[in-house]
């Protein structure tokens, strides 16, 4: 069978957040590019991915024509609340640094940019599979893969974007010797599920028990998303509706009488932390973004939000290779991109550090932590750091 030939600017592996948005960019500098993902539409919008979207993710989402639905079916969210020793303390966002972050589900992200690409005659191929890249070092690096309809099909690009994620072919078509990894596992991960119930608090709360760390998270009036930590080895399908509820209503206990509104668990997982850096994110004419390049635990919200950050520095360096013929500009975007992932690494390691229990945690570690924390809401300076960290460093003050 032969095989099919696609020229663009810019071929881009991963159809997430990421790689759409900067197809949407691209495309608002009139620069063309072809998007290609092994999986399909409906696979990615039927994946539950939550989402806390930072005050620039918003503007960004807004400034390029794909926020109607998130400033009409969001939540904005003024602060969060710190919980431990049995009662809450808010950190109120707005009076702090005066901004407020949005409650918006990653997925609903993705429709809204997987919407604007196909309004706008985006190049996107869903569904397709063996996906390779090749000639990363020359001029015409290329992506090899199988269509949708079983056709081989080859994109030669001027330049190859890796946005396929912590699991995908990009980054490890780096060789080692060409790139350095910073890893730290952790030793706990969360269990997370899925309920159908009314709210239990009007914005996030962030809980330290003796039982460990638990999150209360809100999506809509009737289902809510829910953690606690866990041994990242524990079976999701031991766990009936009342242990899990059982669980989430002693971490959350306290002398103030706060509980959490029950109802049906319809879905349950444990999700692994680990923290992961890749330098450099260039490698010849292929540059990585989003969680191919980085990824954080979920404690500061930081995921999606780096991504979309990453792409927004990318879309400005691209522009200036291709339409002002400055290749070299490539170069600065991995070193303006990393300023904002390894402070939002440091901020997500001080969150998850400062609210979960360790393996072989002392009295001392926790009074410790207690200590922390107390600093934090008592402190106008400690949390005005939290409150400008979780809302996003302004992209004028970071790169």
């Amino acid at each position: 069978m032969p095989q099919g030939l696609t020229r663009t600017t810019v071929g881009i592996v991963g159809a997430g957040p990421a790689g759409l948005m900067l197809s949407h960019l691209l495309a608002r500098r009139g620069i063309a590019s072809t998007v290609v993902d092994h999986r399909t539409r409906a696979q990615i919008e039927g994946t539950s991915r939550a989402g806390i979207l930072e005050a620039d993710s918003v503007r960004l989402l807004t400034d390029t024509g794909v926020g109607d639905r998130v400033l009409r079916d969001g939540r904005p969210h003024d602060g969060i609340e710190l919980r431990f020793a049995g009662t809450s303390h808010r950190i109120d966002f707005r009076a702090l640094v005066g901004e407020s972050v949005w409650l918006y589900p990653q997925t609903d992200v993705f429709t809204d940019l997987a919407d604007a690409r196909a309004r706008d005659g985006g190049d996107v191929r869903f569904g397709i599979t063996d996906t390779r890249v090749t000639d990363l070092l020359t001029d015409r690096p290329g992506i090899l893969f199988t269509d949708a309809d079983g056709r081989p099909h080859e994109v030669r690009c001027d330049i190859l974007v890796g946005a396929d994620g912590s699991h995908g072919v990009c980054r490890s078509a780096v060789p080692e010797s060409a790139r350095t990894h910073y890893y730290r596992a952790y030793p706990y991960a969360w269990f997370g599920v899925l309920v159908d119930a009314p709210p239990s608090a009007a914005e996030l709360v962030y809980t330290h028990s003796e039982r460990g760390f638990a999150l209360i998270s809100q999506r809509t009036e009737t289902v809510q998303r829910m953690y606690f930590q866990c041994d990242p080895a524990e079976d999701p399908a031991a766990w009936s509706d009342d242990r899990i509820w059982a669980e989430l209503q002693a971490r959350v206990g306290g002398v103030d009488g706060f509980a959490l509104k029950e109802g049906p668990v319809t879905d349950r997982s444990v999700l692994p932390f680990r923290s992961l850096v890749c330098e450099p994110m260039r490698y010849g004419g292929m540059l990585l973004a989003g969680d191919a390049a980085h990824t954080v635990p979920p404690t500061g919200a930081k995921g999606l939000n780096l991504a979309l950050a990453d792409v927004r520095v990318l879309a400005e360096a691209v522009e200036e290779a291709v339409l002002r013929r400055d290749r070299a500009a490539l170069d600065s975007y991995g070193p303006r991109a990393l300023r904002r992932v390894w402070r939002a690494q440091h901020f997500s390691y001080w969150m998850t550090s400062m609210l979960h229990r360790q393996p072989g945690d002392t009295d001392f570690d926790v009074r410790r932590q207690l200590g922390e924390l107390a600093g934090v809401v008592e402190s106008a300076a400690g949390s005005a750091y939290l409150a400008e960290a979780y809302t996003g460093w302004p992209a004028r003050r970071v790169g």
